[in-house]
């Protein structure tokens, strides 16, 4: 499957610093702001000694109900970020985790957030943990996540994100949820309803905050956190490290774990990538033999418009395409990615 991606970065704000409460160390494992190198900045360095890595998830302090539903997930050995990392955010430290996609940081968090909240009850409005996420998409893929491990320690959950009913994302709140799942958009228009309210969250998550950060969410997201319980929590994954996360890290995690997964690692090394060279009345033709190839095709259009057109001629040649963008609503994009993943989309648009 060949995927292209572009960057293109935008200059964030950034709010008035906040203080700490004495309820945290003063500085504790902050650092004097450093030159990026390589685009990146320094890791933190850890004044507190980290808690040594696991070998299985039984060695963890999690409830044996969450431990049972790992298994019954099919999830028996952790990952090198998971194994390094949920020693140290169970026991309440503070991490900063460098992985991309599939690195297994979901549950690297996930669980931790889950098994520190077990046996809370969040009051309506006021929930106990927040996991920020950029996009609607992430946000329910970390929801179906962490939706077994929930369930199995009987904690409650709400996805709130824009592109869905605002009336049900209030009503999910008003009812109690210990875990919010939140793109910064919509949990910020749902504080000013007076919808929900951070003051009780003591665990907070920024899942892929250099997109994040890239989106132009940085002075949401700082709002955010200067809502949450001053002396809770903090945990940040990234998968680069760039000027505006290092903002995030010395602002508000105090003497983090830190632990990177190597980026060769994560990175696809089995991608070829093709230039061709087509004359203009060829394009169509290329394109539809290239949608129909064996195997599912994602393919990048610069506009919504031409996305459309282009799933039509697809769909009159014969190929199994779907359109995603930003003009279809959030059941249409559900649906779309669902029906790519099961295959009965074969070239997504």
């Amino acid at each position: 499957m060949n995927r292209a991606r572009t960057n293109d970065r935008r200059r964030s704000g950034d709010g008035p610093r906040r203080s700490r409460s004495a309820g945290r160390p003063q500085n504790s494992g902050r650092r004097p702001a450093a030159a990026p190198q390589g685009g990146e900045f320094a890791l933190p360095k850890t004044i507190t000694p980290a808690l040594p890595a696991v070998e299985t998830f039984a060695e963890l302090d999690l409830p044996a109900r969450m431990l049972s539903a790992l298994g019954d997930q099919g999830v028996t050995v952790p990952f090198p970020i998971q194994a390094a990392t949920l020693p140290n955010s169970l026991a309440g430290r503070d991490v900063l985790g460098r992985g991309r996609t599939g690195s297994g940081k979901t549950l690297a968090f996930g669980l931790a957030l889950l098994a520190r909240t077990a046996g809370k009850r969040a009051e309506p409005r006021r929930p106990l943990a927040l996991v920020l996420v950029p996009t609607r998409e992430l946000a329910q893929q970390v929801t179906d996540a962490l939706t077994p491990y929930a369930r199995a320690v009987g904690l409650r959950s709400a996805t709130v994100v824009g592109g869905m009913s605002i009336g049900r994302q209030a009503g999910a709140l008003r009812s109690g949820a210990e875990v919010v799942v939140a793109t910064p958009g919509r949990l910020k228009d749902l504080i000013d309803r007076g919808d929900c309210a951070l003051g009780d969250v003591t665990i907070t998550v920024l899942d892929e905050a250099d997109q994040m950060t890239d989106m132009g969410f940085m002075p949401q997201v700082t709002a955010l956190l200067d809502q949450v319980a001053p002396d809770g929590q903090r945990m940040l994954f990234s998968a680069t490290l760039d000027r505006n996360v290092d903002k995030l890290v010395r602002r508000y995690l105090t003497d983090p774990v830190v632990h990177s997964v190597d980026p060769s690692a994560g990175a696809v090394t089995t991608m070829e990538h093709h230039v061709l060279h087509v004359q203009d009345e060829d394009k169509q033709r290329t394109t539809v033999e290239i949608a129909a190839r064996d195997g599912r095709v994602i393919m990048f259009l610069d506009t919504k418009h031409r996305v459309d057109r282009l799933v039509k001629q697809l769909l009159k040649s014969g190929v199994r395409a779907a359109g995603l963008h930003g003009g279809k609503s959030q059941p249409q994009r559900t649906r779309t990615l669902a029906q790519f993943k099961d295959g009965q989309v074969t070239a997504l648009v």
